[in-house]
């Protein structure tokens, strides 16, 4: 399975497999969000709950199984010496970026499912998840720049 990931990847780039469907996971992951976003702008509350649910647990999964392991394996070692060389200072930023918008992410959809203790409930729903959406949104604008630079540029 391994040897099948690390195979030539499928968008025309020097990415492997798993960079290039994870690319395509998060892209579509963004979709999703932005449907969902969509969804509460039309008041399909319900709808829109399901949608980020998936989207979240989904993002969840690709970070988890895939960039986290990444970055310790191709960055972390560089961290700080190699700072200002090539894609360390976009991957780390993306890295700190995305682990707070995962943790936030998985809050807000937490909270959104009433899974969350009272004492950890917030009051301005509406202000966190736009908080959350629009964060994630960077992320994903910052793992795409990062992708270019590793993979098409050829940092």
């Amino acid at each position: 399975m391994n040897n099948f990931l690390n195979a030539p990847g499928f968008l025309g780039t020097h990415a492997t497999f798993r960079s290039d469907a994870t690319l395509v996971l998060v892209l579509v992951t963004a979709a999703l969000f932005t449907i969902g976003w969509r969804m509460a702008v039309q008041k399909r509350y319900q709808a829109h709950r399901w949608v980020q649910t998936i989207a979240a647990c989904l993002n969840a999964i690709v970070v988890l199984s895939t960039m986290i392991s990444s970055f310790m394996i191709n960055i972390l070692p560089g961290i700080p010496g190699k700072l200002n060389q090539g894609s360390y200072a976009v991957t780390t930023l993306h890295g700190l970026a995305g682990m707070i918008g995962l943790v936030l992410g998985i809050f807000v959809v937490l909270r959104g499912n009433e899974l969350v203790p009272k004492g950890l409930r917030f009051t301005n729903y509406k202000l966190i998840m736009r908080t959350s959406y629009a964060l994630y949104m960077l992320v994903t604008l910052m793992g795409v720049v990062v992708y270019v630079i590793v993979f098409v540029v050829g940092s």
